[in-house]
């Protein structure tokens, strides 16, 4: 039963056919793990509570700071110095009563990323590395959870769904579209190259729509499919990805059936 607070609260899904009452009850009992709190995980995290998701895991060790309110809409210039954990909770709990923030203010690692994962039925990758989106696919499969990925440069951006179920099988995962990380130094970082503000807003948010499809059981999810987003002209493109048989994570004879030093792997500081 809905109290009547959560009548009105979600009036709008409960009366969409696709969701209804039976819908946001799916909602209100699923569990997902964000990984970061910044450009992505801003939208995410705020449409996610607002649709009423129940617990939210989420995992970010790095404290507010003035240049992440350009893009980072989920903090606020009084959450500046403050763990990004603590002020998303406290957004959150402004936004839904309902949504309980489960905040683990700590590093991603091979030690606790599988652990993390089974606490949850979808994961969203919304970070800025190399190193976590390779350990967060990688823990993704071993733990048979679907991933919603999304990726930023500059003007542009990315999202897909991977590890997840398709009609032919299990779709396909990151490595399968990256099989190895690039050259150390040859990809510059959000900090050096930039990013366009509103970017995350968009893709962001429909990495969003990817969960939220996902927890419903509703439409089809961007499994098998990459969608490419140019914010400067205002185009969008998809591009179909298969799942590689050879693929050593997620292929018919994986070589990788544990997590690995992905700092390492990746040649990275």
């Amino acid at each position: 039963m809905f109290s009547r607070d959560q009548l009105d609260r979600y009036a709008r899904h409960i009366i969409l056919p696709g969701v209804g009452a039976e819908g946001q009850r799916r909602l209100l009992d699923a569990s997902v793990l964000v990984v970061g709190a910044g450009g992505l995980g801003s939208p995410v995290l705020l449409y996610l509570a607002a649709a009423g998701v129940g617990t939210i895991h989420l995992v970010d060790d790095e404290r507010v700071e003035a240049s992440n309110l350009q893009r980072q809409i989920i903090h606020g210039l009084s959450a500046i110095g403050e763990a990004k954990t603590d002020s998303a909770a406290t957004r959150i709990a402004e936004l839904n009563p309902d949504v309980r923030v489960v905040g683990h203010g700590e590093r991603l690692t091979s030690a606790n990323a599988r652990a993390l994962v089974r606490e949850v039925g979808l994961v969203i990758d919304g970070s800025d590395n190399f190193p976590t989106r390779y350990l967060v696919n990688d823990a993704c499969v071993l733990e048979s959870t679907p991933l919603v990925y999304g990726a930023l440069s500059q003007f542009e951006g990315q999202v897909s769904v991977f590890a997840s179920p398709s009609p032919g099988g299990r779709g396909p995962c990151y490595r399968c579209l990256f099989p190895t990380p690039p050259e150390p130094g040859s990809v510059p970082s959000c900090a050096e190259a930039g990013v366009f503000g509103v970017l995350p807003g968009i893709v962001g948010s429909l990495m969003a729509n990817e969960a939220l499809k996902l927890l419903l059981g509703l439409g089809t999810p961007l499994v098998g499919t990459l969608l490419h987003v140019d914010a400067a002209d205002a185009e969008m493109r998809r591009f179909e990805i298969a799942r590689d048989a050879a693929c050593p994570v997620c292929g018919d004879h994986p070589s990788v059936t544990e997590l690995i030093d992905y700092d390492a792997f990746c040649g990275l500081a």
